[in-house]
Parts: C-alpha cells; structure tokens; sequence
C-alpha cells in the first residue's frame, strides 16, 4: 500500500514547515471577512500559523498576517487567536 502524503504548510510566525493539521488557519474570504478556519476547507486566501503564543506575536508585530492576506485584520481576530 502507499504511504500517504503529508501536506506541509509553513508558519508566518516562525517560518517552519509543518503538517497542514498542527496549524491554524486564517482565511480572507471573498467577501473580504477576516476568519479562522477550523477545517480548512473554506474558500479564500488562506494563510497559516503555530499554535504557539511566541509564533502569534511575532506574525502581529511585523503585520505578517495583514500581508499575507492583502487585507487589515482586526483586533477581533487577534483576540480570537490568543
């Protein structure tokens, strides 16, 4: 049998690649509202971070998040993360 694939993604807060399920997902949908993404399926820009509070605050300091989705997020979101 075949050994199934990992997809990898890699965190805006720390720069390492890791398994697409140990991450959270931020997602810029079409409508243009800041959501996280807990199955990872919905549609939109996506971007993603560690669970980790040392990779959230250096993705909010350098504004890691708001660049990667072209879009400001808001404090809700950030919040949210925590």
């Amino acid at each position: 049998m075949k050994q199934r694939r990992v997809p990898l993604r890699t965190c805006i807060g720390c720069q390492e690649q890791k398994a697409k399920r140990e991450l959270i997902r931020i997602v810029r949908t079409p409508q243009g509202e800041i959501v996280i993404d807990p199955t990872g399926k919905k549609a939109g820009r996506g971007t993603y971070i560690c669970r980790k509070r040392s990779c959230l605050e250096a993705a909010v300091k350098g504004k890691r998040i708001e660049r990667s989705l072209n879009h400001a997020v808001s404090p809700a979101v950030y919040e949210e993360l925590a």
